[in-house]
């Protein structure tokens, strides 16, 4: 250890004699050597106002490189201009020769040093803004000047991610992104202090230039998202108790703009769990969606149709999330049924004093109205599938807060409960119905299928209904729970505010974000003929839902992921059939997440965000398996206790892989260690990469506090 310490400090050390060494030979740059290049001049004025004229200099010979890969190629520098870069102590470490007015990449001398030119002075009272190239950064100084920032600046954008993960060990560093870009920019600091600032479609810049907005008006922007990547990358690590009766935290960050908007207002005023909410926000877009899309799965489409089920008890405030999220389709089934009342009234009037050939043809001409009846709360499910099979509609959901209706009633207790379940999943993954009656029977009818229809399941019901359900062996057999998305949130009765006036007053139908969310559901289920989705002869037709570039990869990571947490004793292994359908509602919910705010492309982003809701619906359905607690830490507790503890202070928390091998509590070695580390990879703990030859164990952060 002693070694690799002077050794660093030696190359430290050589690094600030060779760089003190090049910028003593050259003498300060002046306008004139500029050459009318508008962006050094602009340059030259930003550092003398700054009062750091000395960091641009006249290069008035030739360079010979000394370090790194080119050591000994001699580099036309003469009659340019040299730029000071600094290392994260604000020393200067090597050059860079810059021809005013030609489209040349800036030759850097040592480009092994991790360095950057500095606009402004390395102090932890500012924030310190990286940019990777220099026109933008001289642009944005002048916008950022007055914002007590810092901008370091990588002349190279092959070298920006070691210069942003060299200072980030010094300063907290802010990096800029867009939406689409997010990804590929925030990967590379996972575990680092570093700040990535998303602004959605428009750069940083575009939004200065164009938006006529201050630097601190955009960070407050809706479609700005801020991640303090040292935490957020990761998510938030699962428990490792098996304590059945500790809720899973709710991944309200799985949801973005307006929807998340929506379900945080609806858990404010309904006074409900976050969990409740995204719940009945993900049913109704279920309803509003299965009509339109299919979502992708292998080389094919699936339905977009989802099974909620959610634990609350009587008096939570079930009914009253649900009337928030389904205001519009129960005003629009209002609407609807009306116009049925009408309709039939007036078909019954035409018909009446009709006989023989006219009341023949009348019926020819003029089939009786149906019921446009399709979001159902106190039903059985023979009812519904005739109505699919007789052609009466092609969507559904069945959607209450009495779940007791849907798991206690005749059909799911009685001698017919296995063949409705074989139905509902049938309808579920296919969208297929099958009937078959006798034909003396007084319901006799010749048909006996339907293709190419939806059911959404959206059931909340108390403990004591859903809990006999959960461990029912007919329903986990028959694969309908492996179908569902679970949620049993924790209970706020006793916590509720309700005497607070100016709460009271605050109504949630004047509330502008409900109100263009009922508003985007009204036209959803409503649409313009125009809009709706037909093919060339008019007929419906659901929308195909397509990957973006790269998600498809990204989904099949995920899928692959889940394969591994079934092998025998991986977290997985019992809950095998459940774990088969992670990545089918994966795909559903980020199709619908989609279609909502009106694309027809998933994205990476929509895919990792709707594995967080299937993966939390995974750990809320391992709740109800056999655990008991017994208030000692299980192996993988004891182990992620240990590396928290070793890896405290190190930035980023990493540890060697080998340490880990050599130093672990001796009951944790050998063979079990591989097999706890791959538990705790799964549940967000750690992550296992590869640096050259070395094995890592990084640490989650969000473990590791400050004691």
């Amino acid at each position: 250890m002693t070694t690799t310490l002077q050794t660093n400090t030696h190359e430290k050390a050589r690094a600030l004699s060779a760089g003190l060494d090049m910028i003593g030979r050259f003498n300060a740059a002046t306008r004139q050597g500029l050459a009318d290049d508008n962006i050094l001049l602009n340059l030259y004025n930003l550092c003398e106002q700054l009062g750091i004229q000395d960091r641009l200099l006249h290069l008035d010979s030739d360079i010979t490189i000394t370090t790194g890969f080119d050591t000994g190629k001699r580099e036309l520098t003469e009659n340019t201009i040299g730029l000071v870069l600094n290392n994260n102590q604000d020393q200067p470490v090597t050059l860079a020769s810059v021809s005013p007015n030609s489209t040349q990449k800036p030759i850097i001398i040592d480009r092994l040093q991790p360095s950057a030119f500095i606009i402004g002075t390395l102090d932890s009272s500012k924030e310190i803004i990286a940019i990777d190239n220099l026109n933008d950064a001289v642009t944005l100084a002048y916008y950022l000047m007055a914002d007590n920032v810092t901008l370091l600046v990588s002349l190279d954008k092959l070298l920006f991610n070691g210069m942003v993960s060299h200072f980030a060990e010094a300063y907290p560093v802010t990096i800029f992104t867009t939406l689409d870009e997010k990804d590929k920019a925030c990967q590379p600091f996972k575990g680092a202090n570093v700040k990535g600032v998303i602004t959605g479609a428009r750069t940083l810049l575009e939004h200065l230039e164009y938006g006529e907005l201050s630097y601190r008006e955009i960070l407050t922007l809706d479609d700005t998202t801020i991640l303090d990547l040292q935490a957020e990358i990761w998510g938030e690590p699962e428990p490792l108790a098996n304590d059945p009766s500790k809720p899973t935290p709710y991944p309200i960050n799985a949801f973005t703009g307006l929807l998340r908007r929506v379900i945080e207002l609806v858990a404010y005023y309904a006074q409900v769990p976050l969990a409740m909410a995204g719940q009945c926000v993900l049913g109704a877009l279920a309803h509003m969606g299965q009509r339109f899309i299919d979502a992708p799965m292998g080389h094919g489409h699936m339905p977009a149709s989802l099974i909620l089920i959610t634990e609350g008890e009587s008096g939570s405030g079930k009914t009253q999330a649900m009337g928030l999220t389904h205001f519009k389709i129960k005003e629009y089934e209002r609407q609807q049924y009306g116009n049925y009342l009408d309709d039939i009234a007036a078909w019954d009037s035409e018909k009446a004093g009709l006989k023989g050939k006219e009341l023949a043809q009348f019926l020819e001409d003029n089939p009786k109205p149906q019921n446009p009846k399709n979001l159902f709360d106190d039903a059985t499910i023979e009812p519904i599938l005739d109505r699919f099979i007789s052609g009466e509609m092609n969507n559904a959901s069945w959607t209450t807060d009495e779940a007791g209706q849907f798991f206690n009633g005749h059909t799911m207790t009685g001698d017919t409960a296995g063949s409705a379940l074989s139905a509902i999943t049938k309808l579920y993954s296919d969208g297929e119905v099958s009937r078959l009656r006798s034909q003396k029977s007084a319901y006799a009818t010749p048909q006996t299928d339907a293709h190419n229809v939806r059911m959404t399941l959206l059931l909340q019901g108390q403990r004591v209904v859903l809990e006999q359900a959960l461990t029912d062996p007919l329903m986990n057999g028959q694969g309908f729970l492996a179908r569902a998305l679970i949620a049993c949130p924790e209970d706020l009765r006793g916590h509720r505010v309700w005497d607070d006036e100016k709460r009271r007053n605050d109504s949630p139908y004047d509330n502008p974000d409900l109100i263009t969310y009922w508003s985007r559901c009204q036209s959803l289920l409503d649409p313009l003929p125009a809009h709706l989705p037909n093919d060339s002869t008019g007929t419906p037709q659901r929308i195909k839902m397509q990957w973006a570039e790269g998600a498809e990869q990204t989904f099949y990571k995920h899928m692959q992921a889940i394969e591994n947490r079934q092998a025998q004793g991986q977290a997985l292994e019992y809950l095998k059939a459940y774990a088969s359908r992670m990545a089918e509602n994966a795909s559903r919910i980020a199709s619908l997440m989609a279609f909502f705010e009106g694309r027809k492309e998933i994205t990476t982003n929509d895919i990792a965000r709707a594995f967080m809701l299937v993966e939390y619906s995974t750990s809320e359905r391992l709740r109800y398996l056999d655990a008991t607690p017994t208030g000692e830490q299980n192996d993988s507790e004891k182990l992620s206790s240990w590396l928290v503890d070793k890896a405290r202070g190190k930035k980023p928390p990493t540890l060697n892989k080998s340490f880990v091998s050599q130093n672990a509590p001796n009951a944790l070695r050998g063979k079990k260690l591989n097999s706890l580390l791959g538990d705790l990879e799964s549940m967000g703990h750690v992550r296992l990469e590869s640096e050259g030859r070395r094995r890592l164990v990084c640490i989650n952060p969000k473990l590791i506090t400050d004691e």
